[in-house]
């Protein structure tokens, strides 16, 4: 007797095959295809991407750790954590405010050619970036990456505009190529990764357009990178330097990037 034929879903239908690695290119196509689909029908073209450690906490999530050291005595080193922390919110404030202030001035441009700010869609400076450009009430791009810790979709980030990838790349690339400017707050591996990548990638010319590179937290950077140390060891040159811009204070890195925006992008 012949067996009752079966539904079989269309390839493209089958979660078999599509998570296999023979579809792998499939998946790397789709995290192509449809950022770009999405940004094209919400005209997202230029975006100001903002780097910097999922780990610094909001003023709340301070506030929550001061009261939780308070429940118990804490260690010498849980002192020196909570006073470390606190200095490093600094920085989650200053992000928002910034993100606010350009989203801003990006919404009054006249013709065509607004800024959209971007993050990592992540916590911490990440979340600062998207809550800032919120409170502004602009679009803001979240491009997160499925991580076994940290990472996870912040509240701030538009909805349709809020992106989850599997390759870390492919998520690089949608950073790089929208990006006019790149603001990088203080983080680590990640944050470095994403530095040397784009310091990289502009050095070698394989980034040709004028983009801005402000670091952040100029007692921070370079106390953590010793440039003049690369410098003299010859594995970079004083030029070199020149693709980037330190800066210590929000009034400071929003002067200089509108005004190199305009410049470059909007005169």
């Amino acid at each position: 007797m012949l067996n009752k034929p079966q539904n079989v879903p269309e390839s493209y239908l089958n979660p078999d095959f599509i998570t296999s690695s023979e579809a792998r290119p499939i998946r790397i196509l789709s995290e192509y295809l449809h950022p770009a689909k999405v940004f094209s029908q919400h005209k997202i073209e230029n975006t100001i991407v903002f780097f910097g450690s999922a780990r610094i906490l909001s003023p709340l999530g301070l506030y929550q750790y001061r009261k939780q050291m308070e429940r118990k005595i804490p260690t010498e080193k849980e002192i020196r954590e909570l006073e470390t922390s606190r200095k490093m919110t600094g920085y989650y404030k200053d992000a928002v405010k910034l993100a606010f202030l350009l989203t801003r001035w990006s919404k009054n441009i006249k013709k065509k050619g607004k800024f959209f700010m971007a993050s990592g869609g992540g916590p911490g400076i990440m979340e600062a970036a998207n809550r800032g450009a919120h409170y502004a009430k602009g679009k803001t791009v979240g491009l997160n990456i499925e991580l076994p810790f940290e990472q996870h979709p912040n509240p701030y980030i538009t909805k349709e505009l809020s992106f989850d990838f599997n390759y870390f790349f492919m998520r690089k690339y949608w950073f790089i190529y929208l990006a006019k400017a790149m603001l990088i707050f203080p983080g680590g591996f990640g944050t470095l990764d994403e530095l040397t990548e784009l310091l990289t990638l502009v050095q070698t010319r394989k980034v040709v357009k004028p983009i801005p590179i402000v670091l952040y937290g100029t007692e921070f950077w370079k106390s953590v990178i010793n440039f003049d140390k690369l410098i003299e060891y010859g594995m970079i040159s004083e030029e070199d330097m020149n693709y980037l811009y330190f800066s210590q204070s929000v009034d400071e890195a929003f002067q200089y990037l509108t005004e190199f925006l305009e410049k470059f992008y909007l005169s």
